[in-house]
């Protein structure tokens, strides 16, 4: 069985969010200690968000109603 591109995207998400997690931790550790680590941990964290939000609840047959038809005609 071979995943859609927009079921792909997600499962890269997941993966993304599970790793970056446990660098934005770590990141807020050294914040306290460094406060010059600020915009790297909201970086992270942003990257993170963006992530989630590709992940969300929307199905995959939802998504794909909102990227344009391959003809590139608005019927």
């Amino acid at each position: 069985m071979t995943q859609t591109g927009a079921e792909r995207a997600k499962d890269v998400a997941r993966n993304l969010v599970e790793l970056l997690t446990a660098y934005e931790e770590e990141l807020m550790g050294l914040e306290r200690d460094t406060p010059a680590v600020g915009p790297l941990r909201r970086a992270v964290g942003m990257a993170i968000a963006e992530a989630c939000y590709c992940i969300s609840d929307e199905p995959v047959d939802q998504a794909a109603r909102w990227t344009p038809p391959a003809s590139g005609r608005m019927d």
